[in-house]
């Protein structure tokens, strides 16, 4: 008995071509993450101090009371 042999023809793909998109490291992405949550971190702090200091100068002690309750989450350390 004769093999049958099996014959491929490749014809060339004519639709819209796929660009694979390469992944960003991990290491990369958690050092982004950590700089921009610093970033913020310190835009926020630097705030509620110009807040304060506004309070403190025009001497509203209701205003003062309440920024510092937020200001306490940024000293604890």
């Amino acid at each position: 008995m004769n093999k049958e042999k099996t014959i491929y023809r490749f014809k060339r793909y004519r639709g819209n071509r796929v660009q694979a998109k390469r992944e960003i490291s991990f290491e990369m992405m958690l050092s982004a993450r950590l700089l921009l949550d610093e970033l913020c971190f310190i835009r926020n702090k630097h705030h509620l101090m110009d807040i304060l200091n506004k309070a403190i100068d025009s001497g509203d002690q209701e205003a003062f009371q309440r920024y510092s309750e937020l200001y306490k989450q940024y000293v604890w350390e």
